[in-house]
């Protein structure tokens, strides 16, 4: 049986500076090459979109692991989740600064726990408890995120409203896949 994947940097209409766009593409590649081969190695639907969304996560230009968006009070507060049809399981997180990526913060909570969603310091715990890598919060903090939020509260100390669109709300990465024997996972 044949084998697909699909990944997505972005569910809004993203209009990246122009100086990024290689790396952008390179990245997207990037990613998208390491789900494929899980795939054409026989491997499972959710061991590619894993692969695929750790390499997005892993690369600073992406809204995700390394380089997310930050809070108000510049720190990257994440969330991640996964979805596996063949057992029909999911798993998810929320509010977590500290797993190197969120993506397998979420497929943890789904292997290895009895709930769907965690969140906040109680995830930290049981994600610190099945020894998942982590990373100071720094290393989630990029230059180019930074710069974005001084001049969003810039806006609003002139009283301006917050200028999140509804494409700036939609950033994030995704990816899709159907495995050799027909499975699904997202």
């Amino acid at each position: 049986m044949a084998f697909t994947s699909a990944i997505h940097a972005g569910a809004g209409a993203m209009q990246p500076e122009e100086e990024i766009l290689p790396g952008i593409h390179i990245g997207l590649r990037v990613a998208l090459h390491a789900g494929h081969a899980v795939l054409a190695d026989g491997g499972s639907a959710l061991d590619s979109v894993t692969a695929a969304v750790v390499a997005l996560e892993d690369n600073p230009l992406f809204n995700a692991g390394r380089g997310s968006v930050l809070t108000t009070e510049g720190t990257a507060e994440m969330e991640a989740a996964v979805m596996e049809g063949a057992r029909r399981r999911t798993g998810a997180v929320g509010g977590v600064t500290g797993p190197r990526n969120p993506v397998l913060a979420a497929r943890m909570v789904m292997e290895r726990s009895e709930h769907v969603l965690m969140v906040g310091d109680g995830a930290m715990r049981f994600l610190r408890d099945h020894d998942l890598p982590m990373e100071t919060a720094d290393y989630f903090v990029t230059e180019r995120r930074r710069a974005v939020l001084r001049a969003e509260l810039a806006r609003r100390a002139g009283g301006l409203e917050p200028a999140r669109d509804n494409a700036a709300k939609h950033r994030s990465v995704g990816a899709v896949a159907r495995d050799r024997a027909g499975n699904l996972a997202r």
